[in-house]
């Protein structure tokens, strides 16, 4: 019997010899070939589908807790109370290096130019988008760590023992901004000129991606002049100054071609105006104002969990929620619907309380973007109205307050218990309660199941917006001395926030474009890049520990600690304003120290092991 088994195995691997040519020619099912994909556009299409969603960012709706690094949002979560208590910013934050990325679309790129299966329009297509997205890396590259080698080939290690002509210097900051602009232009041509598109380069992308870069550029070039030094003597960090007209110039040109050419228009469709723009963010269905989005699809695997984790307290779907609390100095810096900037007051003149029947009195006629970005006491979401209070404020001046979400305790004369506390606190040290009275409004989605772990949302993330490129065009235009177009630019976007009293071209300030942008941008990742272009990070960050800013509308400020409002119930029974509300402006227990932006933030620090493995590579300044 062993003897047969064996003449059986024998005999059945011959019949494979016989037929081993055939057998080999088979192609693998567990792989793609090249071949196989460079023929196929729906293959094609899943790989720059792949390079699309690397595409690095910094602050997204996937990464909450980074919007709670500066003075925009407090984060209400205990493993990230550490952001409030460090001084300074670590050369190293916002660090990217990935060439690894860069050499895959430059493969990419390669394979693609010598496809010839694919249909022509389809090849220059998938080459453009291969090429914008190696610009959109070194756009981010250049952000954070200034001029970087321009590798533009895929480069293979020959194993010869001498890898140094792999080996590449830093180019200069300018050469890589001229690089991603002249990129833009080449590939312009040979995307869609379509609107509906917002997930893929555009025509519209491309313009709206080259404002941005340009006005980077330009005020890097201005600003970078007129502040300490921040540069090296070889240009690997800074821009000539003599650079900036004509760079300001390319960027107003291209916000205004995209503006002109009718293809986005500003969003308008709800009536009632901080509805309308918070529904600009989660608005899918023919959307005018979203150029550039990175999707999400429910039961896809590719989900976003923004809502699960901000959603507030007393309407949680999931034992998740409020970890992004606004801060007052964000909330104070949005103006009065007569153009002009007021703190919050909570005292009158004789030292008494301001009183309000209803908490949301207090945020009464200011820019309708304040209640479309956050959630204020009184405000509803999903139908409901928040419960954000902080407990009891007494005649004497006693505070009764709980621990938890909707504690109950007795007051002064009563003999049952009662609620003292608000089901969204807010409370000191309680994740997930309002610890700076407010929560955040963009981006949270109204879906039923959208706040609950393994549904989570399918809100998109906005990347570039119509919106932003008029605050582009404002920009430069300001810059280049027209400010009546600048606030012809800037009126567009105060119209649609209520503001209806314009702007005149004297009205129109430096002060003017840094507050435009920090309020309708708010949360969407903009805020670190542009303080850092316009050299105002180490002074608006500067570690000191001073009070909240009485001037909003000043652009050098100094605002280094997140601050809270909070409001109470009056309890002094038989009084008028029993009953009503007061607020008391206050810092969350867990801020205990001052943001401090050294010079040697402007530019992140290049990791050793990446210079030892480059000896061509030179480091930043001012990282001693």
């Amino acid at each position: 019997m062993k003897k047969y088994s064996i003449l059986l195995i024998m005999l059945f691997a011959l019949g494979w010899g016989c037929n081993d040519e055939a057998f080999l020619d088979k192609e693998p099912t567990n792989i793609l070939l090249d071949n196989q994909i460079w023929g196929d556009k729906s293959l094609v299409l899943s790989v720059v589908a792949d390079l699309y969603d690397r595409i690095p960012e910094y602050q997204t709706i996937t990464n909450w807790y980074d919007f709670a690094s500066f003075d925009e949002a407090f984060a209400s979560n205990g493993g990230d109370y550490w952001r409030h208590k460090n001084q300074d910013y670590g050369y190293g934050e916002w660090s990217y290096w990935d060439y690894g990325l860069i050499r895959e679309v430059n493969l990419f790129i390669e394979k693609c130019s010598t496809a010839d299966k694919l249909d022509p329009a389809d090849k220059a297509q998938f080459l453009a988008e291969g090429r914008f997205i190696r610009a959109s890396i070194y756009f981010e590259l250049v952000k954070r760590m200034g001029g970087v080698p321009l590798i533009t080939e895929s480069m293979t290690y020959d194993f010869s023992g001498d890898p140094s002509y792999l080996r590449k210097p830093r180019s200069k900051e300018v050469e890589v901004y001229d690089f991603i602009i002249k990129e833009l232009d080449e590939i312009k041509s040979a995307l869609p000129k379509n609107s509906a598109i917002k997930s893929r380069a555009t025509q519209g992308l491309i313009l709206a991606m080259k404002s941005r870069v340009c006005l980077y550029a330009a005020s890097i070039a201005k600003y970078g002049a007129t502040t300490p030094t921040v540069a090296l003597p070889g240009g690997e960090v800074g821009i000539p100054a003599s650079l900036a007209p004509a760079y300001y110039q390319k960027a107003l040109a291209a916000a205004e071609e995209l503006i002109n050419s009718g293809d986005y228009s500003l969003y308008k469709k709800k009536e009632n105006l901080s509805e309308n723009f918070s529904n600009l963010f989660i608005d899918k269905g023919n959307n005018p104002e979203a150029i550039f989005v990175k999707d999400f699809k429910l039961k896809s695997g590719k989900v976003e969990g923004w809502t699960l984790v901000n959603q507030p307290w007393s309407q949680a779907e999931d034992l998740e929620g409020g970890r992004t609390n606004p801060s007052l100095n964000l909330v104070q810096s949005f103006e009065k619907l007569d153009n002009t900037f007021e703190t919050y007051a909570t005292t009158q003149a004789n030292g008494d309380y301001v009183y309000f029947s209803n908490p949301k009195d207090m945020f009464a006629g200011r820019d309708a973007r304040l209640e479309g970005t956050v959630m204020v006491p009184g405000s509803f979401y999903k139908g409901k109205q928040l419960d954000i209070w902080a407990g009891f404020l007494l005649a004497d001046g006693t505070v009764i307050k709980g621990d938890n979400f909707g504690a109950r305790g007795t007051l002064p004369g009563k003999s049952a218990p009662e609620y003292i506390v608000g089901w969204d606190g807010p409370i000191d040290n309680l994740e997930f309660s309002a610890q700076s009275g407010f929560y955040v409004r963009k981006y949270m989605d109204l879906a039923v199941g959208s706040g609950q772990r393994g549904v989570n949302s399918e809100v998109w993330w906005i990347r570039y917006r119509l919106g932003e490129v008029y605050l582009n065009a404002a920009e430069a235009a300001f810059e280049l001395g027209n400010k009546a177009k600048a606030a012809t630019y800037m009126n567009k976007v105060r119209e649609r926030a209520g503001l209806v009293i314009p702007l005149t071209e004297n009205e129109i300030t430096f002060d003017r474009i840094v507050h435009e942008r920090k309020v309708e941008l708010a949360f969407e990742g903009h805020q670190l890049w542009d303080m850092k272009r316009w050299r105002l990070a180490h002074v608006v960050w500067n570690g000191q520990a001073t009070e909240l800013t009485t001037k909003p509308g000043k652009a050098d400020e100094v605002s280094t600690r997140v601050f809270g409002l909070w409001p109470y119930k009056y309890y002094n029974p038989g009084n008028p304003n029993d009953g009503k509300y007061v607020f008391k402006k206050v810092i969350p227990a867990q801020v205990t120290n001052a943001h401090r932006f050294r010079l040697g933030n402007y530019y992140s620090n290049i990791d050793n092991g990446i210079i030892n493995n480059n000896p061509l590579i030179v480091r930043n300044p001012n990282q001693e």
